[in-house]
């Protein structure tokens, strides 16, 4: 199971697994306070969505969408963040910026949730591939 957690948040045992998902290390966090087990910075959103995106809650549907578009050119990231599932049975997926709820990580967490079959699904469908 998945779930999300700002990582300025201080550290849980109920963590599980934590893995920082943003592609810029957070502000005012050091490494040991992040207590993080990994770091996927490929699995979040190019710098150009990013930059786009710029946490404009107009923009977020579109943000969505195209994020799910460059997360189909990175199945193999993807399987990568299932397998910890299996491994560990809850992993927090960590992002920085302050709105909980329009933010990649929910994103992804979103898509990780679903049965594997699903995410292809998903993923396929979105896209139209």
């Amino acid at each position: 199971m998945y779930k999300v957690k700002r990582i300025y948040e201080e550290p849980d045992k109920e963590d599980g697994y934590r893995i920082l998902v943003d592609r810029l290390w957070p502000r005012g966090v050091s490494k040991e306070r992040a207590k993080l087990d990994g770091w996927i910075k490929d699995i979040a959103p190019s710098n150009e969505l990013r930059k786009w995106y710029g946490h404009d809650i107009d923009k977020w549907p579109e943000f969505k969408a195209q994020y799910l578009k460059e997360l189909q050119g990175k199945k193999d990231l993807i399987k990568q963040m299932k397998i910890l599932d299996k491994f560990h049975k809850k992993v927090t997926l960590l992002y920085s910026t302050k709105d909980e709820e329009h933010n990649n990580a929910a994103v992804l967490e979103e898509l990780l949730n679903q049965p594997t079959k699903r995410v292809k699904a998903s993923i396929s469908r979105i896209h139209g591939s």
